[in-house]
């Protein structure tokens, strides 16, 4: 007798969903984690006090948010506390804090608005990427490139600058337009290399698959 399993299919990429989420509540949620979704809960009050004109308030927001990145990476790596809800939160935090507030200041018009276009244009294609590269079943591995960190750094810089001397007065120049012409550079060249890696890599598919 022959068995027929007539049990509806799961597409993959469910599956690997339902993996890492079950192994996410298999465990208890681990301190990085509850760091992490602070930061996460932190994007509308920062973006509340920039759009109430409370930049000191934003300023000091920020600085908590930076802060606590730092430890929970620390936390994550030092006590071996690190997971893969951890490895999805954390960027995720990183972005939503970074992009929030650049559209907010965008808005206020304390930076320029094609620099904030820029910004948010980069990430959308990098994602837009990464879903396209899932979809066809051959995910781009996420590595962060070294220019991509470099980039990470400018903008958060610059943002902290902005926020100081809106909040407090500080004399922004020339360091505004240092660090205004590295965060546009940087995010130039770290697109430009992150779509060359991903026509390389989705240029392996097979044809008719």
């Amino acid at each position: 007798m022959v068995y027929v399993d007539n049990r509806p299919r799961v597409p993959w990429k469910l599956r690997e969903f339902g993996r890492i989420w079950g192994a996410s509540r298999d465990r208890r949620v681990s301190i990085p984690n509850i760091i992490t979704l602070v930061r996460i809960l932190l994007v509308p009050v920062i973006v509340w006090a920039i759009a109430s004109n409370e930049m000191a308030i934003a300023f000091a927001i920020f600085i908590v948010a930076g802060v606590s990145d730092a430890v929970d990476g620390f936390l994550a790596k030092r006590f071996n506390m690190a997971s893969e809800l951890g490895a999805l939160l954390d960027p995720l935090a990183d972005k939503a804090l970074l992009v929030s507030i650049y559209v907010a200041l965008g808005i206020w018009g304390a930076i320029p608005r094609w620099l904030v276009i820029l910004v948010v244009s980069r990430d959308i294609m990098i994602v837009g990427a990464v879903i396209v590269s899932w979809l066809f079943g051959k995910p781009v591995p996420m590595k962060p490139l070294m220019v991509s960190k470099l980039n990470t750094v400018a903008q958060v810089g610059f943002a902290a600058l902005v926020l100081g001397t809106l909040g407090f007065g500080i004399e922004p120049a020339p360091y505004d337009v240092i660090l205004m012409g590295l965060v546009t550079v940087l995010t130039l060249v770290s697109v430009s290399l992150y779509l060359v890696e991903w026509t390389r890599h989705m240029s392996t598919i097979e044809p008719g698959r």
